[in-house]
């Protein structure tokens, strides 16, 4: 059949199994909104109140469902509005496809009106983009975004189509989306290596990252853990890996993770790294990093190989894949002096906060609490991510959604609304710093317009929290623009948004308004005021090693 550009493109989205697209209408890509207009019953979209925001709620629904997410922009700013979520989504591996249009072919290259080089721009932070400036090979390119969108290591891909290419026509012919394959990389030599590796140890530790997340090998993981009879800590990005309320969980690795993953790790004498690119968050000071410990790395993205720590055994490939043939082949191990030794750090260093006041740690545990632990927390990024890192039990993988990579302020809001478009059965709970909230609040009248139940957690303490510790401890208290002492007020900007509000000051406030924020089944604001100087323990200087973990009680 004979078809337009622009009903090529929404035609593509329902061969890719698109219910769900984000976005923002403009002059160059109306043609695509005319066609979406006739498709509204089978495609919902989703007008964010910024195109930053429609980047991160295809994010979030990518993250949340394990699909392939989709924003839509027009050209010049609009395009350039999606910038910063593209680059979140390259930074933690998300599959993102964004379809943008562009002036007409002939006023490409002469500074036109709206005009920008977005496939230039966004190159570096793709996992590969598109111009397209014939409408015979639109169908196919699209397909193509698809495909290695979700292909090996997943990431975002971009689509820039020019407008006349949305009004020409063509013959399109319907084709079945093709299946992503994982292509394994890894011999048989290097399997029967890491057997030996692993049944050599005495001391193994598992160290979980988002890979396992992205592959969806959760179960594979804990059974391999149980195997190995080692204890586990994971990344800000592979929580839910393993369940949070695991024995042989140590918490989270690297500057904010626990003084038993840290000494842990640090002792071990085999690390089995599981889809995790030992970023240096986790690691500190390389050359410090797991000093005793033989390092057994599992990854789909071979260049992840070597880069950051120097590996004795290396299996590239989906992890899914290669633990089910490393748990068919691997016999139980017992290690029940190193898991005693764990255990009794796990006693010794618990983490711990100030119980006298109301404080972001008590907020988490209560929002774990309430929702069994069961929610899907999204959050933007500083004190109360790492918070929500330590403090909530994640129980399953694809619970928290969070900005690990490129640390964006502003990401959770619209990523909070992205996962409940797609799970609308989740708790959706966005936790954000007063900081960060105020990067993209605006949002809040995405979820009002729609009525999209989430529920916006400010933790509100009128600092930049993570920016002031870091002054308060390494820069002589010297607060240079992080103080928010300003009068704006969230329960009024969140009303005037369409939105409910409730102000919480003391802990017994906590509790009742997460229940009433949870039964009024619109989107609520909860503005926490917390005191201006609680911090994150424990921590680890930056470039220092993970086994020089501080907490308050050292710092006195």
């Amino acid at each position: 059949m004979t078809l337009t550009g622009a009903q090529i493109v929404v035609e593509c989205l329902k061969e890719q199994g698109v219910d769900t697209v984000f976005g923002y209408p403009g002059g160059t890509i109306l043609n695509v909104y005319d066609a979406l207009y006739q498709h509204s019953e089978e495609i919902k979209h989703i007008l964010t109140s910024h195109e930053q925001g429609a980047a991160h709620a295809a994010d979030g629904y990518a993250r949340a469902t394990g699909k392939v997410g989709v924003c839509l922009a027009t050209s010049g700013p609009g395009a350039t509005n999606l910038v910063t979520g593209i680059a979140t989504a390259y930074m933690d591996s998300v599959p993102v496809v964004a379809i943008t249009c562009n002036v007409n072919l002939p006023l490409l290259g002469k500074d036109s009106f709206q005009e920008v080089d977005i496939a230039g721009i966004t190159m570096p932070i793709t996992k590969h983009n598109y111009i397209v400036k014939d409408v015979n090979i639109l169908a196919d390119t699209l397909r193509k975004a698809f495909a290695i969108a979700r292909s090996g290591r997943p990431g975002p891909v971009l689509v820039d189509i020019t407008k006349d290419v949305t009004a020409n026509s063509c013959e399109y012919e319907a084709k079945k989306p093709e299946s992503a394959t994982q292509e394994a990389r890894y011999t048989k030599e290097a399997l029967e290596e890491a057997l030996s590796l692993i049944e050599a140890a005495k001391k193994p530790f598992v160290y979980v990252g988002g890979g396992a997340v992205l592959s969806g090998a959760y179960q594979e993981v804990r059974e391999f853990v149980s195997l190995v009879d080692a204890p586990v800590c994971d990344t800000l990005m592979g929580k839910g890996v393993i369940d949070g309320h695991d024995d042989r969980y140590t918490g989270m690795i690297g500057m904010h993770g626990t003084k038993t993953s840290n000494f842990g790790v640090s002792e071990c004498d085999l690390l089995i790294a599981l889809g995790a690119r030992f970023s240096d968050r986790v690691v500190g000071n390389p050359k410090k990093f797991a000093e005793n410990a033989k390092v057994l790395q599992i990854d789909i993205d071979a260049a992840e190989i070597n880069k950051n720590i120097r590996t004795d055994v290396s299996l590239v490939g989906d992890l899914k894949e290669v633990l089910g043939a490393l748990n068919k082949k691997l016999k139980k191990q017992s290690h029940g002096e190193w898991m005693g030794h764990i255990a009794e750090l796990k006693k010794k260093y618990p983490l711990s906060y100030d119980t006298s006041v109301l404080s972001c740690p008590y907020i988490i545990e209560e929002i774990d609490r309430i929702t069994q632990g069961k929610a899907i927390i999204t959050t933007d990024v500083g004190q109360h991510q790492m918070w929500a890192a330590q403090y909530y039990k994640y129980a399953m993988p694809r619970t928290l959604l969070t900005s690990g990579g490129l640390g964006t302020m502003g990401y959770g809001l619209g990523a909070c609304i992205g996962a409940k478009m797609g799970q609308p059965d989740k708790i959706c709970i966005n936790i954000a710093g007063d900081g960060c909230f105020r990067m993209n609040m605006n949002e809040l009248a995405t979820a009002s317009r729609y009525n999209i139940p989430i529920i916006q957690v400010v933790i509100n303490n009128h600092v930049l929290g993570m920016v002031r510790q870091w002054q308060t401890l390494f820069y002589g208290k010297r607060y240079s623009q992080t103080v928010l002492d300003d009068g704006v007020d969230f329960c009024k900007v969140a009303e005037g948004l369409g939105c409910e509000a409730i102000l919480v000051t003391k802990k017994e406030e906590v509790g009742p308004a997460i229940e009433k924020a949870l039964s009024l089944k619109k989107p609520v604001l909860l503005n926490c005021v917390i005191p201006e100087d609680d911090k994150v323990f424990p921590m680890v200087p930056a470039g220092a090693p993970i086994s020089e973990a501080f907490d308050a009680g050292d710092l006195k």
